[in-house]
């Protein structure tokens, strides 16, 4: 075995070193009651790791083509690692309260190992080192989910998340089986190569997209988010609503793409449906929420579906579509879970919508803030949201026309997008509503963000404010997916 071929996998490297380090940072100060500079120190750590994924690096092909790396799966670590370091930034205040500050060390050195595991996932070119990234991040995330011991909710959202993550991988396993069965092989250029059109094949697949459809939370595999969403610490929720999910949605667009070429017209059809699902299901469901973090979740479930639209055209632009609305995703909803987390610090863990009744009229900054985001999200112009479901709508219908079955399709179903557009538009602006209309005779107290906080929303202000109007952003995702 050459050892030297660990050297190819940078990304995956630097983030062992990241490990390593902060479990001895941890172990060398667990006396000192107060650790001003640790998360400081754990800041620059992951953002050395978010510089060093944004380097343009050779794609390299690694243990016999188990490994595998390129220029898109370069972007989407960068994306991944700058979401990384924004939730390291923002959890500051909560993680250095006395009830929850000897758990710090902890804490980032789950976020390392979940993101790791992402990592070897994303790059992974054979089912085995696929499924053993799935686990190396499910398994750490449940402890994130459970980090808050305290409070019943977080130990239920732990037990529903890892058993439901434990039957999605079950599932899977069993459709992988099919797959090995019927090809003989578990690497991905040899599935490709020998898959036929046959009920093995397709159940395979089919056991397979379960499986994968629990991580990413889309209708019908969604019962356990918001359960876990409510349970899980807020800036946990974050973590687990963007990069968990970012991973898996591209990890899941690469096999797509690269193993299941032969069953096109098959998973095309099963995606249409587990879309319309998402996205209208979840829309629904969020407009009947009461809680903000409930509400947040179905809302992820519903950004799903539009993430996964992004993959049913062409492939290069199915690709960047995903990579830059995951791009934009990521600022827009960190900066609301941002919001979120420091109201919950300063109103003794009240995460009730009805608590935002007339929040402007005694915290009109973070408010303003809180609106950028949620217009963000809802698509409108001319913020950065606008443009990314402009650019997933478009892949949706790239390479399709109406003299096939399947491109009428594709375009019903972009259709059925907008509208429900429309729809979560409407949900949206309730929280808006809440917060400059609503009137109540005990709003929020006035308080100030810490230093941290106020630099979380800045980096995912400029990012809203930013990445739909500057080309470079678009072109650097486009050029990179260009070699996908």
């Amino acid at each position: 075995m050459n050892y030297s071929q660990f050297l190819y996998m940078v990304p995956e490297a630097v983030l062992t070193g990241i490990l390593v380090v902060l479990f001895i940072a941890d172990f060398a100060s667990e006396k000192d009651e107060r650790r001003p500079w640790f998360n400081l120190f754990a800041c620059v750590l992951f953002g050395v790791l978010t510089l060093v994924c944004a380097l343009p690096l050779k794609p390299k092909t690694a243990f016999g083509g188990m490994y595998v790396t390129n220029d898109a799966v370069s972007v989407m670590k960068a994306i991944l690692a700058l979401a990384s370091l924004v939730v390291v930034i923002m959890s500051r205040q909560w993680i250095s309260k006395k009830e929850s500050r000897h758990r710090e060390g902890e804490f980032y050195m789950l976020v390392a190992s979940t993101l790791l595991g992402m990592f070897m996932m994303m790059s992974s070119g054979h089912f085995l080192l696929f499924y053993l990234g799935l686990e190396m991040a499910s398994i750490p995330m449940a402890c994130l989910v459970a980090l808050d011991k305290h409070r019943n909710n977080s130990a239920e959202g732990a037990a529903k998340y890892i058993l439901t993550a434990a039957f999605s991988s079950g599932v899977m396993l069993f459709g992988l089986s099919f797959i090995y069965g019927a090809c003989g092989t578990l690497y991905f250029g040899d599935v490709a190569a020998n898959l036929n059109v046959s009920y093995l094949t397709v159940m395979g697949m089919v056991f397979f997209f379960s499986g994968l459809g629990f991580k990413i939370s889309l209708v019908p595999f969604h019962f356990w988010t918001a359960d876990t969403y409510e349970g899980a610490p807020t800036v946990v929720t974050g973590y687990l609503s963007v990069v968990s999910k970012g991973a898996a949605a591209f990890t899941f667009a690469a096999i797509l793409f690269k193993v299941f070429p032969a069953l096109y017209n098959e998973w095309h059809y099963f995606l249409y449906i587990v879309i319309v699902l998402s996205i209208t299901v979840a829309n629904l469901f969020a407009i009947r929420q009461k809680d903000l973090k409930r509400f947040m979740a179905f809302s992820s479930i519903s950004q799903a579906g539009y993430i996964m639209l992004a993959i049913t055209g062409e492939q290069t632009m199915g690709i960047t579509a995903l990579s830059f609305y995951i791009l934009v995703y990521v600022v827009a909803n960190l900066a609301v879970f941002s919001v979120i987390s420091v109201v919950e610090q300063n109103n003794g863990g009240v995460t009730n919508m009805d608590a935002y009744d007339g929040f402007y009229t005694t915290n009109p900054k973070l408010s303003f803030l809180m609106t950028l985001a949620l217009f963000s999200l809802a698509g409108i112009p001319p913020f950065a949201g606008m443009f990314s479901k402009f650019f997933v709508f478009m892949s949706g219908v790239s390479g399709h026309t109406f003299d096939t079955r399947i491109g009428v399709l594709a375009y019903i179903v972009v259709f059925i997008a907008l509208v429900n557009t429309v729809v979560s538009l409407y949900y949206y602006l309730l929280i808006v509503k809440a917060m400059y209309i609503k009137k109540t005779e005990k709003p929020l107290p006035t308080f100030k963000s810490d230093k941290n906080t106020k630099l979380a929303l800045a980096i995912c202000t400029a990012g809203i404010a930013a990445f739909g109007i500057l080309s470079c952003i678009y072109e650097w995702i486009y050029n990179a997916a260009d070699k996908f």
